[in-house]
């Protein structure tokens, strides 16, 4: 038997300018995307959208993507991890910043979760919240004087294998995401 997929629409990618399916909290990430322009500064070469996370859980690759990361100086540091949900924005603080540590050498320094009318804004290290709405979302000039205060952590290789089956069991709950359409 074959799997049908329910009929989906595309639409037009704000940052890349590519057609993609309008599935899932996709509305809301196009949201988010101009809002980073137009509200808070960044230019869209700073935003990187579906950025692969590949990690090893229970020694098996699983790969994934974060939904928008930004940088704040010409790519060379990225600054904030973006989950676009749906819904309860509470209820994905976990997996994006479980993505944020485990997605490079040094963890993404904040972790946001938001669905284009509010947010939450966390510190990807201590997990501790930062603020909500969409005002505590750093515009860029801000963004650039934290990044010259922040000493960039890597995350502890210890604790790696626990912090992906996090991120795992999160992620796999996201069916309605563009990456499953083929």
């Amino acid at each position: 038997m074959t799997k049908t997929l329910k009929p989906y629409s595309k639409i037009t990618d704000f940052v890349t300018g590519k057609k993609i399916p309008n599935v899932g909290a996709e509305e809301n990430r196009q949201t988010v995307e101009k809002f980073l322009v137009t509200e808070k500064g960044y230019a869209k070469e700073d935003i990187e959208v579906d950025v692969d996370l590949d990690i090893i859980v229970a020694g098996q690759p699983y790969r994934s993507q974060i939904d928008l990361v930004v940088s704040v100086d010409g790519g060379a540091t990225r600054f904030m991890a973006f989950k676009c949900a749906a819904a309860s924005l509470g209820s994905r603080e976990r997996e994006i910043l479980a993505a944020a540590r485990l997605a490079g050498d040094a963890q993404i320094p904040l972790s946001v979760v938001s669905d284009g009318k509010s947010a939450i804004v966390l510190d990807t290290v201590s997990g501790r919240k930062l603020g909500e709405g969409l005002d505590a979302i750093p515009s860029k000039g801000e963004a650039f004087k934290k990044l010259n205060h922040l000493d960039l952590q890597p995350f502890p290789e210890a604790k790696r294998e626990r912090e992906g089956l996090i991120f795992r069991t999160y992620d796999s709950m996201n069916v309605n995401v563009g990456r499953n359409i083929k």
